[in-house]
Parts: structure tokens; C-alpha cells; sequence
């Protein structure tokens, strides 16, 4: 008998955290949808009702994902961090930039996952050191203007790799984020600053962008990066 309860209850538990994963990708469907627009977030009305925003991160907090499920633990981490950072931006709005914010990204601690992580904390350990995975830069958005936009919807396990795909390729294919000045192609800083991560295997960083480019740059163009612009990404 005493078995039987404990494998009901094990079974019970496995069905509830189920249940809680598909309410959060459900809910924050709806949350993007609601708030972003061509890549922009509405923060002030957001500010002005936080209940639903809330009511996500609670439901991320409570949330336990394993990485040998990988696209589901990805999809969930990349979906915490723009949640946590848009969260982190009305906790303080009106602001410029998240960089007003002291300790935005390696400070501020966020309760995500049974976990208590910084920003940077779930970009570099939670998803950069755990997967050989560039395209996660065109999916995690710091709610800057030269961030790649984030879009109207949450990152769900079974459309993620299309959904990696299909960022990476706007972002490259973009001439505000790759640019190109004659004989110069400029990239940004994203990809100076995480530069092993887009030259693995001896490939350039001009060979990694022209893999998804629609058009491909000259191999004999001379690179260099523009400057960020830190600006908040406020609809």
C-alpha cells in the first residue's frame, strides 16, 4: 500500500509540473503577443498592470526543467530571460536604457526555475555553457535597440529550432544589424564580444553570417563593429 501512495504521488507530481510548463509557454503567448510589437515592448502599459507579467514569473518560478530535455530546457530559459529582463525594465521605467539600472545583468537577481540567477547568469551558464548553440544571441533580448527584436511570441520546445533559425536569418540579413559600407562589412558588437562563439571550428566570423545571408559578403571585405546602441527597445 505504501508503495502504491508513493508511486501515486510521484505520478501526480510529474503531471502537475507538465501541466505548469504548458500554462507558462501558453501564458507567455498571449503575455507577447499583447505587449510587442515590430520588436518593441510596451512597457508603460505594462508598468500600468504588471498582474499578468507577474503571474508568469511566479508560475517560472515554481517551474523545474532537465536538460536532457533540451528543447524544452532552452525553450524555457530563453522565454525567463526576456521575460525577466522586460520585468526588470518596468521595475524601474521610465528609464533610457537597462543600463541606467545598476547591476542590470550580473547583479539584479531574478527567482526563476528553483533558482535564484542574474541575467547573465542564464544567458552564460544556464544556456552558452550547457549548448554549442550561437544562435541563442539572436533569440535573447537585453531590451536594447541593438539587440535583435524579440518577437510576438513565446519559444516553445516543438517550433524552436525554427524559431532559431528563422531569428538568426532576420538578424544577418538585416542591413541595420549587419552593415555594409562599400569595402567594409560592420557586425555588432554582439559578435565581437561573444566572438568564440560564432568562430568555432576555425570558421570566420564573415564565414558564420554568410551561411545564413540571403546575399553573401566578399570574402575580401574589411571588418569591423559598430557601436551598441543601448537605447531602450520601448514601443
Amino acid at each position: 500500500m505504501r508503495i502504491l501512495v508513493l508511486v501515486f504521488l510521484f505520478v501526480n507530481a510529474g503531471s502537475f509540473s507538465q501541466d505548469k510548463t504548458h500554462q507558462f509557454f501558453s501564458d507567455a503567448d498571449v503575455f507577447f503577443a499583447k505587449h510587442i510589437t515590430n520588436g518593441k515592448v510596451d512597457y508603460a502599459t505594462i508598468k500600468s498592470n504588471p498582474k499578468e507579467l507577474n503571474a508568469l514569473l511566479a508560475i517560472a518560478k515554481d517551474i523545474r526543467v532537465e536538460k536532457k530535455e533540451e528543447k524544452m530546457y532552452q525553450a524555457f530559459w530563453i522565454n525567463a530571460y526576456n521575460l525577466s529582463t522586460i520585468k526588470g525594465i518596468v521595475a524601474n521605467y521610465p528609464i533610457k536604457s537597462p543600463l541606467d539600472v545598476a547591476g542590470f545583468f550580473d547583479k539584479i537577481k531574478h527567482e526563476i526555475g528553483g533558482k535564484s540567477v542574474t541575467l547573465n547568469d542564464i544567458e552564460n551558464t544556464m544556456l552558452r555553457a550547457e549548448f554549442q548553440e550561437p544562435r541563442f544571441h539572436f533569440v535573447l533580448v537585453c531590451a536594447a535597440l541593438s539587440c535583435p527584436p524579440i518577437i510576438n511570441k513565446a519559444y516553445r520546445p516543438e517550433t524552436l529550432e525554427k524559431q532559431l533559425q528563422e531569428q538568426t536569418v532576420k538578424a544577418l540579413n538585416n542591413p541595420e544589424f549587419v552593415r555594409l559600407e562599400g569595402k567594409k562589412v560592420l557586425f555588432s558588437q554582439i559578435m565581437e564580444w561573444y566572438n568564440a562563439d560564432f568562430t568555432k571550428n576555425g570558421q570566420s566570423l564573415l564565414q558564420f553570417t554568410n551561411t545564413y545571408r540571403k546575399v553573401k559578403i566578399a570574402d575580401d571585405c574589411n571588418e569591423g563593429f559598430y557601436t551598441y546602441d543601448w537605447r531602450l527597445n520601448a514601443k
